[in-house]
């Protein structure tokens, strides 16, 4: 099994070899179809035999076996290396997109992005850009990590069935359809300066605040412009129905999970490709601390940010001192936050900090569903205390930091705001000590039915 694992792994390094031959020798990976079939086989086949040579003839459910001594899931050599070039793409990805091979003159895409140029005229009859090149890699990682993630919790159902959901949502829901829908409007969504005004490629599933330019008012008048009706009215009529309506409704029934563990495509990519590092998310008080303000202070920031968006759009008001009120609030939030932290630092920092670095600490979608869930919800974990045996694979697994062990010693049901209800601490449990469910509001909140010794004052009289 191990010579599988090996086979894997090497084709892992040929796709970063074939990469970095695009940016270094561009002239020799010129064909650009054949290339980007062979770096797409070059994951499909090495997930798939890496997942085979790591399970077959294992039997089914979670071991805890050596997550702290490997070194890319265990912050060694392998995993800092990886972090940095994760970072590096990223910085790259956001603000210098010309050293990936975006085209800065006539002369047409040249490096990682050029591979991807055959795929976008298919969609668009148009060159790829960095986020379409983004796109695609990130749908394919969810794809085709989201095998493993299934053969490795097949023991589980609610792990199935939630995985192929993701799959899908993101294959359809982020990609296809907004791509497909993309290049049939793309001529009509140009103007006169020949620049893309359309927003056809939007992940159709992204609801404010997490899509935090929803209000903005390109987009607002490209929802309402004549030229796009009647998808246009369609598309604002569904963003407002999916912040107002739909988000409340579903986290007040089922929590947040609905949204951050099924279809979210931020919480998909975390939970596929960023699996193998979920241990890592610290499970401290302090950082519990620093998690509620951090994510909060990002969710009262949007909100401000929108509220100001959208007084200047209906009263005309574009100029704050000088300056627009974009330069003022949407491009500082769109470069700290929307860049910076859900990009540089929330996927490539999985390797050192865990999977959910912006779920957990930044994502005002999750701020903003994390409240309702904590007040108003029926979803819950569920614990039977008198079975658990303290093993802590519950904890270790947790990728949200909340140690579910001390609930679980206790009998007390886990109820957190930062709950994702990836349903992984269940999974792992040899006791089956927890469960997820949606029940009534009374007795939801179950306090301290088992006594540990941490509870006892032996002094007390």
């Amino acid at each position: 099994m191990k010579l599988y694992r090996q086979l894997g792994t090497s084709l892992g390094v040929i796709f970063v070899l074939i990469l970095a031959g695009k940016m270094a020798l561009p002239l020799v990976f010129s064909n650009n179809s054949l290339w980007l079939t062979t770096i797409t086989l070059c994951v499909f086949l090495g997930v798939a035999l890496f997942t085979y040579g790591q399970y077959a003839g294992e039997s089914k459910g979670i071991k805890n076996n050596n997550v702290w001594f490997d070194g890319v899931s265990a912050r060694g050599v392998l995993g800092w290396t990886m972090a940095i070039l994760l970072t590096a793409f990223y910085v790259m990805l956001y603000w210098f997109p010309e050293y990936l091979g975006k085209a800065t003159d006539q002369s047409g895409n040249w490096g990682i992005i050029a591979l991807f140029d055959p795929l976008s005229y298919f969609f668009k009859g148009k060159p790829a850009s960095e986020w379409f090149m983004y796109g695609t890699l990130y749908t394919i990682f969810i794809l085709s990590l989201g095998i493993k993630f299934i053969v490795k919790y097949r023991h589980n159902r609610y792990q199935l069935v939630r995985t192929v959901v993701v799959m899908v949502s993101q294959l359809f829901l982020a990609y296809l359809i907004p791509e497909i829908l993309a290049g049939l409007n793309y001529n009509d969504a140009v103007d006169a300066q020949g620049t893309y005004a359309g927003w056809y490629d939007t992940d159709i599933k992204n609801v404010w605040p997490l899509d935090y330019d929803f209000f903005n008012d390109w987009h607002l008048d490209a929802m309402q412009a004549d030229a796009y009706q009647p998808l246009g009215m369609t598309y604002l009529f569904w963003g407002l129905l999916l912040f107002l309506v739909v988000t409340p409704l579903l986290t007040y029934f089922l929590g947040k999970r609905w949204y951050c563990s099924w279809i979210c495509g931020c919480g998909g990519l975390a939970e596929t490709a960023g699996d193998s590092f979920r241990q890592l998310s610290s499970k401290s008080t302090t950082s519990w601390k620093i998690e509620r303000w951090m994510i909060h202070t990002v969710m009262v920031l949007v909100f401000i940010m929108t509220l100001v968006t959208l007084y200047g759009y209906f009263f005309e008001v574009y100029d704050v001192f000088g300056l627009s009120i974009y330069h003022w609030f949407q491009k500082p939030y769109g470069f700290l936050i929307g860049a910076a932290f859900s990009g540089v630092v929330g996927v490539g920092f999985y390797p050192v900090m865990g999977n959910r670095v912006w779920c957990r600490f930044g994502c005002p979608m999750a701020g903003y569903m994390g409240i309702i869930q904590r007040f108003k919800s029926k979803f819950r974990i569920t614990v039977n205390g008198g079975q658990c045996i303290s093993c802590g694979n519950c904890s270790t697994y947790c990728e949200q930091g909340i140690d579910v062990r001390s609930y679980a010693q206790r009998g007390q049901n886990v109820v957190r705001a930062s709950c994702v209800g990836c349903g992984v601490c269940a999974a792992v449990c040899p006791r089956g000590v927890l469960k997820l469910e949606n029940g009534p509001e009374e007795g939801r909140i179950k306090q301290n039915t088992v006594l540990i010794g941490a509870d006892l004052d032996y002094l007390d009289k």
